[in-house]
Formats: C-alpha cells, structure tokens, sequence
C-alpha cells in the first residue's frame, strides 16, 4: 500500500505540492485539506458581466529564472498556454514606472541618462549614489533593514524615496524592519562578496541570483526588473525528506529539470517581462484541481485542520469530525496557522512560526469607461512619507487590455486600475482588517484615483477585498529563524515539510519552487520534468 502524504493548504504552494506528488512515477497517496469553500489561495480572480477580469491577489507572473521555466512548464502541462497573456520588455508596463511625491508624478529613472542627470524626486544625479556603492566597505553585520543597508550603501534619499516605496510594493512592508538578508539576497550576497552591489550584480557570480525575474506576490508590484525584488533564502525549502524507494538528494528547484520547456523558450525568445492569463491568475489554481483530482488526490474543502500529532511513526491529524493519519505531512500553511495547530511538545517550533508575520492588504478594484491615464506604464508607489496608508496604484489596462471586457458605449475606452492600501500601516490608517467598512477603503481608493491621477467620475465597477495576513514579513533575523525551524525538524526526525509564502519567498514562483523542492526531497528523487 503507498504510503500517504497530507498537503495541509489548497493555495497554490499546496496545489503545485499535489501536482508534482500525483505525476511521481509511483505516487503516495495524496489527501489536500483546505479549510475554506474553494482552492487557490491568494489567487483570486472575478470577472464582470461586460468580461472584464479583475485580480484580487497577484496579477503577473515574471517568467525569468529557473523558477520562473518551471512555472511555464507547468502551465504547459496544464494546456494553458494558449492562455498567456505577455508583457514583452519594450512594453511601457515593463519600461516606465512612477513614484508619487509632493502632489505629483515623477517617472523612475532609467538608462544611463537616468544615471547621469538629475531626475525628480531626486535632489542630483543617482551616478552619486552608485559611486558611494563603488567607494563604501562592505557591511560586516549578519543582516541588516532594508533600509539601512540602502542608505549605508547608496545615501539617505534613496533609502527613503526608492527603497521605502519598493518595499511597500514588493511586501506591503516597512523597509525599516524588513530583512535585506531574507527580502533581496541577491544585493546582500552581491556586497559580500564582491564589496560593492553595483559591481556583485554586474560580475559573473556576484550574488545569489535564485530569485531573478520573480514576480511578486501580488504581481510585478512595481520592482525594477533588472534587480530581483526577491529571492529565495533557502532553495530547497524547509523540512524532513522520506526518499521513498530512491536515496536521498538534496538540491534545489533547478535539479533534474530536464531541457528548457518550449514556453520557457518562447518567453526568452519574445522577452516577456510578465505575463498573466486570459480567465485571470485563478485560471491557474482551477486547471491545477483539474489536473491532480483525476489523477487521485483526494481534495477536501472546508476541512479546516485543528491539531497535528506525531505519534509512533505517524501523523494524526484532527479535523472536525474526523481524524486522518499520513505518513508524511506537507504544510503549505501561513505559519501562525501551523503553529496553532502544533502540540505542546512542538512548542519550540511553534514559537518560531509565530514570530513571523503578515501583513494585511486592502485591494480595491476600479473600472472607469471614457478615462484615460496622464502617463502610461505599470503604476506608481507612494513613498510612507507621502501618504503611509496609500501603497501604490497599477494601472492593470496598460499591462493586461485582454481583461478590459466590453465596453458599455461602443468606442469607449476602458480603465481598470488597482489601489492598494495598507500593508505594515493598516492597524495605523484603518483599524482592525476583519472590522474595516468597505466604503471607507472605497472612499479613499476613489480620493486617491483622482488626486493622483484627475480621475474623479464614478467608476462603472468598483470591488472592494481585504486581504488579511496575505503578505509575510521578513523581519530582521528571519534567516536565523529558518535554521532554528530546520534544525527541530531534523533533530526531531518530523516527516514535516514546511513550503509557502512564509518562509522562502512570496512569489508565486517562488511557492511552486518551495512545493516542488520539498516534494523531491519527499521521493527522494527531483519530480518528473
């Protein structure tokens, strides 16, 4: 009898989890339980009468990068590719981003003119502040904020204006308390271990570039797309492996992945930047479920789990009304929900899971007929200085028109937008997520639209979504806690693989690279192509 495996999270890190557990050549049995009504997480995608598709949760995807192949062939495999919608790189979303400073819009600096003049909001040229990289020693600090790091390295305005705002889009979080260790490896390795950030990310070899070409959690939130906004601290995850009938490897996502997929060539041939989907990201998550079900995995909707015990060699695990037994148990939970789940003998765990958190999101979805936008490109950020509880605006037509649906007058131009506000500053700016009246984050999301951007008729849709703990936080120490994490799990020899958003990166590339990574340590062998 195949032993059993339970994938605890039916996001898209627990559905990549079944995918690559049921195409084993000699798959365990697979149980995924989902506490809510339906599966796809953080992947939330609506659609309007008129056809027109609004995103809840992340938006795009960047194909770049080992995870991000492995990403499009899975969307291969799942006969969606006649469903890609690309953003190639000469595209104004890909090229032209904005900041929001002293009532106006400033574009970001790019191209060597960007580097060797002075561009608002910038008080002089940024070739300053990439020779203050060139010239400053390299930190000796184990890890430092995001902040702190930019600001020793490039001066305080960059700190401040550019840093500060990437953040906000990237993680909804403070730079101030963000880890630069855990959020952009790629520059803290790049300074160690080439002394400067500049010269790491320009030398072969300079930095730790895993997580290049990742998109964020919530869509290309604005990052520069030469500078991975972020990558993955540990690439094979988190947690115990099996090996089932093979011996045991370790490695990373990149192990075994066979030659490049055709979409993955397609995208480095046409130089996608992003890329979403025709029914919307959720399309994803649904052609996941149809994949795995028939292929055995048994999916469970509102089981939600309320206790995980470890007991002579086997998990039991409580849900209502019943209890189930596995093997070996996947979890694609935020971590304050396993550590709530955990017995007391599993405190010291716990404890780590609890020390990391999230931050809530409030996206508002706005559709305007006959507007038209006073600059064209992605969106822009706001700096905490400006406005602490507006994170920023996408301009999702400019990058996605597919999704625009029918317009109500013939002729009339279309205008989706997505304000999001909140992040590390929703507590501040709006009180409690679970307790917020939709109208007041409306109201604000409709004030900002037409401050920002002279927008200020009645938009024709308007969907209001508090996404509550959706971003984890990579606080100061968070690679510490890591190893505190993988350290129980072996000394304790728990059959637990921990995958997700809340431990190696928040992308979605990056949590289907955490699923397969802990499946392959599960069978013992990287999963099938």
């Amino acid at each position: 009898m195949p032993p059993t495996v339970a994938v605890v999270g039916g996001g898209i890190s627990g559905l990549a989890a079944c995918y690559h557990l049921v195409r084993a050549p000699r798959p365990p049995k697979v149980v995924l339980l989902e506490a809510s009504g339906r599966f796809g997480g953080w992947l939330q995608s609506s659609r309007s009468a008129e056809g027109a598709v609004f995103e809840h949760g992340p938006r795009g995807v960047r194909p770049a990068g080992p995870a991000g192949a492995q990403t499009l062939h899975m969307v291969s495999e799942l006969g969606l590719a006649g469903d890609i919608l690309a953003v190639p790189r000469e595209h104004p979303a890909a090229r032209n981003r904005f900041l929001y400073l002293g009532g106006a819009l400033h574009p970001l600096p790019s191209g060597l003119g960007g580097l060797l003049r002075t561009v608002p909001p910038f008080s002089r040229a940024l070739l300053w502040s990439a020779l203050r990289d060139l010239l400053t020693p390299a930190g000796t600090a184990p890890d430092e904020s995001a902040h702190g790091f930019a600001q020793r390295r490039f001066g305080p305005e960059v700190a401040d204006l550019a840093v500060d705002s990437l953040c906000r889009g990237v993680f909804a979080g403070d730079s101030r308390a963000l880890s630069v260790r855990s959020c952009f490896p790629a520059l803290f390795q790049a300074e160690r271990q080439r002394g400067s950030v500049l010269l790491g990310l320009a030398l072969p070899h300079g930095g730790d570039t895993a997580g290049a070409g990742t998109a964020t959690r919530w869509g290309d939130t604005h990052g520069d797309p030469q500078v991975p906004p972020l990558g993955r601290v540990q690439p094979a995850g988190l947690g115990q492996g099996t090996g089932w009938g093979h011996p045991q490897v370790g490695g990373g996502v990149g192990g075994g992945a066979g030659p490049e997929a055709g979409l993955a060539r397609r995208a480095r041939a046409e130089r996608w930047s992003q890329w979403s989907l025709r029914g919307g990201m959720e399309s994803l998550a649904r052609a996941l479920v149809a994949f795995v079900s028939p292929r055995g995995a048994e999916l469970r909707c509102h089981t939600p789990l309320t206790h995980l015990r470890h007991r002579r060699g086997q998990w039991q695990l409580t849900v209502p009304g019943a209890t189930l037994t596995a093997d070996h148990v996947v979890s694609a939970l935020p971590a304050s929900a396993l550590a709530r789940a955990l017995p007391p003998e599993a405190e010291p765990l716990a404890r780590e899971l609890r020390a990391i958190p999230a931050a809530s999101v409030a996206v508002v979805n706005l559709q305007y007929e006959g507007a038209a936008l006073p600059v064209t490109g992605f969106g822009h950020l706001v700096p905490s200085s400006e406005d602490p509880a507006l994170l920023g605006i996408v301009y999702d037509s400019v990058a996605f028109p597919e999704h625009d649906g029918t317009p109500a007058s013939p002729g009339a131009a279309s205008l989706r937008l997505t304000v999001m506000l909140g992040g590390a500053w929703f507590q501040q700016s709006f009180g409690d997520p679970a307790l917020v009246a939709p109208e007041l984050l409306l109201s604000r999301a409709r004030a900002a639209v037409s401050d920002h951007l002279g927008l200020a008729g009645t938009p024709r849709n308007a969907i209001v979504s508090v996404q509550q703990d959706c971003i984890p936080q990579y606080t100061l120490g968070h690679w510490e806690r890591l190893e505190r994490i993988q350290r129980f799990l072996k000394e304790q020899q728990l059959p637990l693989s921990l995958i997700g958003a809340s431990y190696s990166g928040v992308s979605v590339n990056d949590c289907i690279a955490s699923a397969r990574a802990a499946v392959a340590r599960i069978l013992g062998s990287p999963p099938e192509p």
